[in-house]
């Protein structure tokens, strides 16, 4: 384990069918003046907008609502969520929805109080609250980011074809609570349900992905990741199967709440590339990471070979013997594009609306991070970008 660290995180869990009740005990605990945030409208008409709505009013909280956050929220509706929260006078927020509605809520909570220009000072410039930031609570409906129990926040400015996450530093921008039913992700479309599936395998990659050394929190990953894929492929064929979806909801919160970053460096090249492709496409997340996690991993295979091999072994289940490293490897990367078309997720960023004549823009938007094993360059991303048209 490497470094020095501290862990805290105070999200409260409430796990289980029956978990939306739990509402009851957390709404009081909270001012008066509630803004219920979702998105375009699914909700109401799978029954959790009016369940959320007869607790919100049996607790007699006075209720705002900012409805349309679209799955890449953009700057201009955070914009028009702070105007909505400032006029209600918002004490609380109440994010009912994916990982988007989640990161939007927060994305508000530490704009209303501020002064300065959001996009300004968290995504350019990362600068942390310098003001009062509202509570945010979470009733999850669909799985992948694991943004119930972390404090992130990603927001697409259109203008400047830029989509842009912040992490932020102070644990109170993480959802205070969180409510978690698996039965409410089971109305999703069958894509959105997979590309929440790879969204939380490539959380777990980004974290694994990187360091040389002995680690708890790899041990950590391997076991989620057999997890993930073990309730995937039934989830696939059976997406009513309450066992296969009970654990993707809970390895999703698990795959991004910090815990497995603990003792290593991380490598977020994957998300780097997938937002810029997302910035210029608006295609769904999980999508994007799809279509360039292969070329980025075999690019980088030779780096971190090591890690591939464990990667192929412990994940994948590779059989080492009479076989090179090199062979072993990438035996794990043919296996993992194998699960990656079973599922029927996108395979290249063309089939997202990309085209070659993006891949510039799409490169300059890029942030380049270090952390993984090797830090690229310009022409690199633009080679990786091609390879994955």
């Amino acid at each position: 384990m490497l470094g020095n660290f501290s862990y805290c995180n105070p999200a409260k869990l409430y796990f289980g069918d029956q978990s939306l009740d739990y509402l009851n005990e957390e709404l009081p605990k909270y001012g008066k003046n509630v803004v219920l945030i979702y998105g375009g409208g699914s909700i109401k008409k799978n029954g959790i907008y009016d369940d959320v709505v007869k607790i919100l009013e049996a607790q007699g909280k006075n209720v705002a609502e900012i409805s349309g956050v679209m799955p890449n929220p953009t700057l201009a509706k955070l914009y028009e969520g702070i105007e909505i929260a400032r006029q209600h006078q918002a004490d609380f927020l109440l994010a009912v929805g994916g990982g988007s509605v989640c990161d939007y809520a927060k994305a508000v909570s530490v704009s209303v109080n501020c002064e300065e220009d959001p996009w300004q000072k968290y995504f350019l410039r990362f600068e942390e609250p310098s003001c009062e930031t509202l509570p945010v609570g979470c009733v999850l409906t669909m799985v992948g980011t694991g943004s119930e129990m972390n404090a992130g926040a990603v927001i697409t400015n259109q203008e400047t074809k830029q989509k842009i996450g912040h992490v932020f530093a102070d644990e109170k921008i993480i959802p205070r609570f969180a409510i978690l039913n698996p039965r409410c992700t089971m109305t999703l479309p069958h894509r959105q349900m997979v590309a929440g599936i790879y969204d939380i395998f490539n959380h777990i990659c980004e974290q694994y992905f990187s360091g040389t050394d002995d680690t708890t929190s790899d041990y950590i990953s391997e076991g989620l990741m057999r997890s993930v894929l073990h309730a995937s492929r039934i989830a696939n064929k059976n997406p009513q199967d309450y066992e296969a979806r009970s654990n993707l909801m809970w390895t999703a919160t698990w795959a991004l709440n910090t815990l497995i970053a603990k003792g290593k460096s991380t490598d977020w090249m994957v998300h780097m590339l997938g937002q810029s492709v997302g910035a210029y496409t608006n295609a769904t997340h999980g999508m994007t990471l799809a279509a360039v996690s292969l070329p980025y991993y075999r690019y980088i295979l030779p780096y971190g070979l090591p890690k591939f091999k464990r990667f192929a072994i412990e994940v994948w289940k590779v059989r080492p013997e009479g076989k090179t490293d090199e062979a072993i490897a990438e035996e794990g990367l043919k296996a993992m594009e194998a699960w990656m078309k079973e599922l029927g997720l996108a395979m290249n960023i063309s089939e997202l609306g990309a085209t070659e004549d993006m891949i510039d823009g799409i490169a300059d938007g890029t942030f380049i991070l270090e952390g993984g094993y090797k830090v690229l360059d310009h022409e690199e991303i633009v080679t990786i970008l091609k390879e994955s048209l």
